[in-house]
């Protein structure tokens, strides 16, 4: 006899993981889902990292953001071949990403 309770789609995040700290992550979704009021809708991580350089600069994102690829010889394709293998850096890229679009949007005010 099959069992009739319900069955969840994906398991819960580990309480310690940024996803379940309310990291930008959790604005990430199933293709196809309209994501009326996520700023980093279509937005590519090629594209978050070159607009973080060109309003930060490669210095102050090593600060900010501080790993290898941004601090020792940075480019945008090494940046890129890190970002994408460890999502803990890229989760910390999203949300400087989600400050620099809030802050644009108050200095524009």
């Amino acid at each position: 006899m099959p069992d009739s309770s319900p069955q969840l789609s994906a398991q819960m995040p580990h309480p310690d993981s940024p996803v379940a700290a309310g990291s930008p992550s959790i604005y990430r979704a199933q293709s196809g889902q309209a994501q009326p009021r996520n700023p980093l809708h279509n937005l590519t991580l090629e594209a978050m990292v070159t607009a973080l350089v060109d309003y930060f600069g490669w210095e102050e994102l090593g600060k900010r953001i501080p790993v290898r690829c941004f601090t020792h010889d940075p480019s945008v394709a090494s940046s890129l071949k890190f970002l994408r293998k460890t999502p803990w850096a890229r989760d910390k890229v999203e949300g400087l990403t989600l400050f620099m679009l809030r802050e644009k949007r108050r200095l524009s005010k």
